[in-house]
């Protein structure tokens, strides 16, 4: 199975033109529908998408969701869900899609898997809308879209607090309607859930930087398992069945993306970074960054000029 950890790999992969940049992209469907592969196979990529759809024929999966919206519809990617579809070359309305270090970079999306839960792997349910409510949201596609394309040097400030708008008005959508009722009865829904709470464990568990009995403790998938009172070879096989990743690269991508947030929106030093981190020694956290991101944590920090 293709599993596309650019952006850039993702549109190469599904028969799409190169986006303009390697951590956001939007796209119409009906400019897509004149080279995209109308069938599709399974795949994952690590990015969070959130598209409307007003037209469009054939069939597309998305996770454990097979069956989406007849009408209108905003639907959503979740990173590592598996992905296909077989389309008619009809489909009309708007993408965006972005990957972690895009939100990195915001502090105006920090913590959108909490404030956003329908982003979560778990709950990105496909909600069908109203027209008035298509009318509401596609001006916003709108204005990120004419963004994208031009050449304001601030561009990106604009498109984040367009794409912040976007997510609160389909927050509002979700409040309105009980969502469980479009889970298919497929889903297994006990792993989703255990999947889901793992997942808000490990958010919560670098909430508190002050918390010195956690320690390193909150890196391993033992302590999270011991937490939601499973075996830790239980959860892996969970995340890894669902997510194609391990429970342990679960937990140090979270806190590769916590890292890289505080290193560009704060002063706070590497060092202070580490322990927040709960790294009992800055070099070590200092080791393992430079694992991940091929760059030192200064490096990092000064390509992004802060």
């Amino acid at each position: 199975m293709d599993h596309y950890k650019t952006i850039e790999e993702y549109c190469k992969g599904i028969g799409i033109s190169r986006p303009k940049h390697s951590e956001f992209d939007i796209r119409r469907f009906k400019d897509n529908m004149k080279t995209i592969n109308l069938k599709q196979p399974p795949f994952r990529h690590e990015f969070f998408a959130i598209a409307l759809k007003i037209a469009g024929g054939g069939k597309a999966v998305s996770g454990h969701h097979t069956d989406f919206p007849e009408g209108y519809a905003i639907f959503f990617n979740s990173p590592f869900q598996i992905l296909y579809w077989d389309i008619l070359p009809d489909w009309e309305g708007y993408y965006i899609i972005f990957n972690q270090d895009f939100i990195s970079k915001s502090p105006a999306l920090n913590n959108i898997l909490n404030r956003f839960p329908f982003l979560k792997i778990e709950k990105d349910i496909p909600l069908e809308i109203e027209q008035k409510q298509v009318d509401e949201v596609i001006e916003i596609y709108d204005d990120i879209f004419e963004e994208y394309h031009s050449n304001h040097d601030d561009k990106f400030h604009i498109i984040e607090s367009n794409v912040l708008l976007l997510l609160n008005y389909i927050k509002r959508y979700f409040r309105k309607v009980d969502t469980t009722l479009h889970v298919s009865e497929e889903v297994r829904k006990t792993d989703l859930k255990i999947l889901g709470r793992f997942q808000t464990l490990i958010d919560t568990s670098f909430f508190n930087n002050s918390d010195t009995n956690l320690s390193s403790k909150s890196h391993s998938t033992s302590y999270y398992a011991d937490k939601l009172s499973i075996h830790p070879n239980h959860l892996n096989r969970i995340v890894k069945q669902i997510t194609g990743q391990t429970a342990k690269q679960l937990i140090q991508i979270h806190i590769i993306n916590l890292a890289k947030s505080r290193l560009i929106n704060t002063n706070l030093s590497v060092k202070e970074i580490a322990y927040s981190l709960h790294y009992e020694s800055p070099n070590n956290f200092s080791s393992f960054f430079k694992r991940a991101t091929k760059k030192t944590p200064n490096s990092y920090r000064k390509n992004h000029n802060i």
